[in-house]
């Protein structure tokens, strides 16, 4: 479609300069007469395209015309490039091109300058697979089901209208409408398994105002008290942000509202012998009962 090559051809300008009539027409496959054709009819439209003869002549774009066209600001322009950037570690290749392309067409250099990962160290691509498929279903408004692992310890089969994928702290969740639960659910993308995109189709709507962020249960709360040794400090800076204090042996101190049931103690677990807590008594003892039936796990 000429169109097509009309756009495809400045485009090409704009990346790559001064280049040949030859050139263009061994790239768009054509003869260098309806290179011509198509440069006349560029010029006609009102895009400045010059030609020059001789040696480092050629064909190019007037410098700056279509910066100095353009509808967004310096600012805005920045400020558009940054957030592909950042949509480019979900979307791949194809925001990658789309950076490209508006690079070019903004003409600004330097724009790889912050990079946003959302995956981990370990890259997983189920995870990644996953989230790609959840993305099409919401553009598709297709349902989809799947077996989800649950915190209360279910595996239940959910049926789901999913509406948005949100990134929260350091993890994904589909947010969407449960047939199960016949109400708005989070679903955390890392336990969700077996996936499947129904061919069914839903009309419904992300509620006005959205849900967008997670509610958190409301669990009884206890002031802890926890003591951690130098080796630990990396965590400890990384979880507990601030009220941290030091001894003369390095040792951390942290006083910070947890809750106060199962997870408390599943959590101070992962730091392995590098904590102990110091208060309240009953988390203390709970703690140390707990360590002792993992013990029995090994003794026997």
């Amino acid at each position: 479609m000429q169109i097509n090559r009309l756009f495809k051809l400045v485009y090409y300008l704009l990346v790559n300069g001064k280049t040949s009539a030859p050139e263009l027409a061994e790239k768009f496959e054509v003869s260098t007469r309806t290179i011509y054709r198509d440069l006349d009819a560029i010029s006609a439209a009102g895009i400045p395209i010059y030609t020059t003869q001789g040696k480092g002549g050629g064909i190019s774009l007037l410098e700056s015309f279509v910066l100095d066209k353009s509808l967004f600001s310096e600012k805005e322009k920045e400020q558009i490039l940054m957030a592909l950037q950042g949509i480019a570690s979900v979307e791949g290749e194809n925001a990658d091109e789309l950076l490209s392309k508006l690079s070019a067409l903004f003409q600004m250099e330097g724009t790889d300058w912050i990079e946003v990962d959302f995956s981990g160290w370990n890259k997983n691509e189920a995870d990644r697979d996953i989230f790609n498929e959840i993305k099409k279903a919401i553009f598709d408004r297709h349902m989809i089901t799947f077996s989800y692992f649950g915190s209360d310890g279910q595996h239940l089969s959910r049926s789901v209208n999913p509406l948005k994928l949100i990134f929260k702290s350091k993890d994904w969740y589909l947010y969407g409408f449960c047939l199960l639960r016949n109400d708005y659910r989070f679903f955390k993308l890392t336990r969700i398994k077996h996936l499947v995109i129904s061919h069914e189709t839903f009309m419904r709507e992300v509620p006005e105002p959205p849900k967008t962020r997670m509610e958190s249960k409301n669990y009884n709360t206890a002031s802890v008290t926890l003591k951690f040794s130098p080796q630990a400090a990396f965590r400890v800076y990384d979880e507990f942000t601030d009220c941290i204090t030091t001894d003369s042996k390095n040792n951390l101190y942290v006083i910070a509202k947890l809750p106060d049931n199962e997870f408390v103690y599943n959590y101070l677990l992962t730091f392995g012998d590098t904590v102990e807590v110091l208060a309240p008594a009953h988390i203390r003892k709970a703690l140390k009962d707990k360590v002792r039936s993992v013990l029995k796990i090994y003794e026997t």
